[in-house]
């Protein structure tokens, strides 16, 4: 756990370092690889709190993520990813946060999805729609929230075409089509998902999602008989 505090400690620093040496040098490869060291932190500190960390050390990990990926976007107004993975940690905030509080981190993700969309709807392999999809089919509609089956099918279906091999968008395209009692498709779409090439810097994310892969799969089966 000690570990755990002093490498989320160390991470805000270094970010705090990125965004001060934007502002200090303003523009150029300089400002571009600051954005991407900014944005492998808050990756790797999301697969930290998604998959690593539970209870209150998780939520309390969410709320300090939250805050800095809004300071990374802020600091890049003009780029779309970091608004997309604003959106990310938003909607996994959300998820852990419990019913207090969830609709309105929903919204806040939904919004920097949208504005990611508007900017750039093809980012990091079509991200935007892979999210924006699994926030629409998991969020509550009617009176409650903003959910939409409609929208979500719609938005994961782009996600599949623009990256028809990743992990992401056929996990979350899986889910849905076994929320939809689609058994069939969703076991294609999970077991295409299982097949997705490993990504050398996502390695943790990798391993969680494949874990929850295998964990929706067992259900479908057993759905499937």
């Amino acid at each position: 756990m000690i570990r755990t505090i002093r490498s989320r400690a160390s991470a805000r620093i270094m970010l705090a370092g990125a965004l001060l040496a934007f502002g200090l040098t303003g523009a150029g490869p300089a400002r571009a690889a600051d954005m991407e060291q900014g944005l492998r932190e808050i990756q790797q500190r999301w697969a930290e709190a998604n998959y690593q960390l539970d209870g209150g050390e998780q939520k309390e990990a969410f709320e300090t993520l939250a805050e800095d990926a809004a300071a990374l976007a802020a600091a890049y107004p003009d780029r779309a990813e970091p608004l997309v993975w604003q959106g990310i940690v938003l909607s996994t905030y959300a998820g852990v946060k419990g019913p207090f509080g969830a609709m309105s981190l929903a919204k806040k993700s939904r919004d920097a999805l949208h504005a990611a969309e508007k900017l750039d709807p093809t980012v990091l392999q079509g991200s935007v729609y892979t999210s924006l999809g699994a926030l629409y089919y998991k969020v509550p509609g009617g009176f409650i929230g903003f959910g939409d089956k409609d929208r979500a099918r719609d938005y994961l279906e782009k996600a599949i075409a623009m990256n028809p091999d990743g992990i992401d968008p056929n996990y979350f395209y899986g889910e849905f089509l076994y929320e939809e009692k689609d058994y069939e498709a969703a076991r294609r779409a999970l077991e295409h998902a299982l097949e997705a090439p490993a990504r050398s810097d996502r390695t943790l994310a990798d391993q969680g999602r494949r874990e929850e892969i295998r964990e929706l799969l067992a259900r479908v089966e057993e759905k499937a008989g």
